[in-house]
């Protein structure tokens, strides 16, 4: 069931613009305060029309926001959620990408049991936490969800190593001033129904995130081919694709995440830069799989001032990719 609080399903415009202000945290990562404002040249554009129940679109740069519906109204997110499980991992102080951590059977289980997204990862492997990272958020892997989790979190076991790790995620959601959003998971599979935000709290995430230099790499990817070490000593190669179909079908996209789940619906935070100009957003609740891919387009074309979506046809995922 979403958990909702009050719903301001508007459209942003110059009446309602109010100043943002961005400060730098640790990292270089930005964070914004209140990102609400629509610049002129936006609201003078027709409106579009989204099936999702909840959408929002921020400049990047500024953190202006220039659309929201439903922004305020508290939802699931599915596996969005692992863009703040990598964002957690990325600004912990002193983290090493060439870290190497062994794939326990544990987090084949845990996607085996939960029927979750999976990037495949074989035990005993050893893969480091930059391979990690494209296994979670390429293929939408709950299995490099978990080994994160469980690497970066702290105590004896690994239940305690997940909870805490959980924590950090809600420590940042705070750190970032983030009042509508709660994780009570590392990938979206909700046990509690706590797992949940808004599409403005969840831009707010997306651009924080989106300010990494190693996250924009990561998620720009439409497909990441990478050797890890077998518990023998041999190699293995891993293939991992996109599950964000707007790679490669939207002029300029360059991220972020795709998410379904029962109660959430069809998620997806996007990305796009065209020249000197960066949009991201957030679709949730989608009317279907596809559409929430045509209502990003939608947004970033009223952003941008184009037309792009109208003619788009969604790039297809190979045979056997995951689907998210």
């Amino acid at each position: 069931m979403d958990v909702r609080t009050r719903s301001v399903p508007l459209i942003l415009n110059n009446t309602s613009v109010r100043r943002a202000a961005t400060v730098v945290i640790s990292g270089g990562l930005l964070l914004t305060v209140s990102p609400l404002a629509a610049p002129a040249q936006a609201a003078a554009r027709p409106v579009p029309t989204v099936s999702a129940k909840g959408a929002f679109l921020m400049d990047q740069a500024s953190g202006k926001a220039l659309y929201g519906k439903g922004n305020d109204t508290r939802r699931q997110m599915a596996s969005t959620t692992k863009v703040a499980t990598a964002i957690t991992v990325l600004t912990i102080p002193g983290v090493s990408l060439s870290k190497k951590v062994t794939v326990k059977q544990t987090y084949r289980d845990y996607v085996t049991r939960e029927k979750g997204s999976t990037a495949d990862l074989k035990t005993g492997d050893k893969v480091t936490v930059r391979q990690l990272l494209s296994g979670l958020m390429l293929p939408s892997g709950c299995d490099a969800a978990y080994a994160l989790a469980d690497t970066f979190g702290t105590g004896t076991t690994t239940a305690a190593r997940t909870k805490s790790f959980i924590g950090k995620m809600n420590a940042k959601a705070k750190s970032l001033g983030l009042k509508n959003t709660n994780f009570d998971s590392f990938d979206g599979i909700s046990q509690g129904g706590r797992n949940y935000t808004t599409p403005s709290d969840l831009t707010k995430i997306a651009r924080h995130a989106f300010s990494s230099a190693t996250f924009r790499e990561v998620v720009k990817a439409q497909k990441y081919v990478t050797k890890a070490t077998t518990s023998t000593g041999g190699t293995r190669t891993y293939t991992w694709y996109n599950t964000n179909k707007l790679l490669g079908t939207y002029s300029g996209a360059v991220g972020m995440k795709t998410g379904t789940g029962s109660v959430a619906g069809p998620c997806l935070i996007f990305a796009a830069t065209r020249g000197s100009k960066t949009y991201v957003g957030v679709i949730l609740g989608a009317s279907s799989v596809d559409a929430r891919f045509k209502d990003a387009g939608k947004l970033l074309d009223y952003g941008f001032g184009s037309s792009t979506a109208k003619s788009m046809k969604l790039r297809s995922l190979p045979v056997g990719a995951q689907r998210d």
